[in-house]
């Protein structure tokens, strides 16, 4: 390999590196598939004082596909509905823009069980640590009618 092209292991490429990377796979796979559908998809949860983002999911979607990267509530919202709330507005606009089915991965401390719950289902774990911890990896089927079945309005709470 010439050493003009040495590969160089970073923990902090820069926002303009990332994107040269992401914005060619974005063009491999347009002129492969021949489908340009990638956005992001975010839901917010603001602080109604500061409407500060205090909160939320974001993902993407991408050629039939929901990615669901990053989900946090802040411990006092969790337990009302708000995060079945915003994982329902998620999948929604998923399906919206033609998602047939949902990725996600979480951490066994984290909220598998939350997802379960949801009508997502486990595709495996990966071991991690700290020892006795692993990364869970699930996926939902959006196109079915199980699917699009939303709880009951008095099962929800603002």
């Amino acid at each position: 390999m010439p050493t003009s092209h040495a590969p160089l292991v970073t923990d902090s490429p820069t926002p303009a590196d990332t994107a040269v990377i992401s914005d060619a796979l974005d063009r491999f796979n347009i002129e492969t598939s021949g489908v340009d559908d990638r956005r992001p998809l975010a839901v917010l949860v603001r602080d109604p004082e500061t409407r500060q983002v205090i909160g939320g999911l974001t993902g993407r979607t991408s050629l039939g596909l929901f990615f669901v990267d990053l989900f946090f509530l802040p411990a006092e919202l969790r337990g009302g509905g708000l995060g079945t709330e915003i994982l329902r507005q998620a999948e929604d606009e998923a399906r919206a823009r033609g998602c047939r089915s949902a990725v996600l991965y979480t951490v066994s401390f984290q909220a598998p069980g939350f997802y379960r719950k949801q009508g997502w289902k486990l595709l495996g774990e990966v071991p991690c640590d700290p020892p006795g911890t692993s990364r869970v990896f699930m996926t939902k089927d959006l196109a079915t009618r199980e699917a699009l079945r939303s709880p009951a309005p008095s099962a929800r709470r603002p």
